[in-house]
């Protein structure tokens, strides 16, 4: 098994099934984009195991807590990882996680955007460890977001061919 496929395996997570829009949505852009060495993941949210969105939905600081926002984040994590698998085929393939910007639905008053995002920076350094795993990071509060998902990351990596 794969490094980072067992390190999964034991922490207990498994990686969600590809993403199943809502009815009626067709985007027309790729999940993860590879140029030369470097793979671009385009914004994700949080997936159920099936790969339908991940439940509850709404802002954080209104309808969600701090802690479900975080646990939101940790599944973007999950969702983004599955993304990468699809395209690369092997999640050992990414030498270095090297930025991630993270959006947040908040309520009214709630600017606590980092430690929401931690849940997506603390599952990554978990599985890849400090060297390949620190990234650069920004964690911003959004007034919605699509579908109305608490959480949206971006990512970009550096990959071996």
């Amino acid at each position: 098994m794969a490094e980072i496929e067992a390190r999964l395996a034991a922490l207990g997570l498994q990686l969600p099934a590809p993403i199943k829009l809502p009815p009626g949505v067709v985007l027309g852009f790729p999940w993860v984009r590879v140029h030369g060495d470097r793979a671009y993941v385009s914004g994700h949210g949080a997936l159920a195991p099936d790969g339908s969105l991940a439940q509850p939905l709404g802002k954080v600081g209104q309808e969600l807590t701090l802690e479900q926002g975080y646990h939101a984040a940790k599944l973007t994590g999950l969702a983004i990882l599955a993304s990468l698998k699809a395209e690369l085929g092997d999640l050992d393939r990414i030498t270095a996680w090297l930025r991630a910007f993270g959006m947040v639905n908040a309520g009214p008053g709630f600017n606590r955007f980092p430690l929401v995002i931690n849940g997506f920076t603390d599952l990554i350094v978990s599985l890849y460890g400090e060297e390949r795993g620190k990234h650069s990071r920004s964690a911003v509060g959004m007034a919605g977001l699509p579908f109305d998902l608490a959480v949206e990351i971006e990512a970009e990596v550096a990959i071996r061919a």
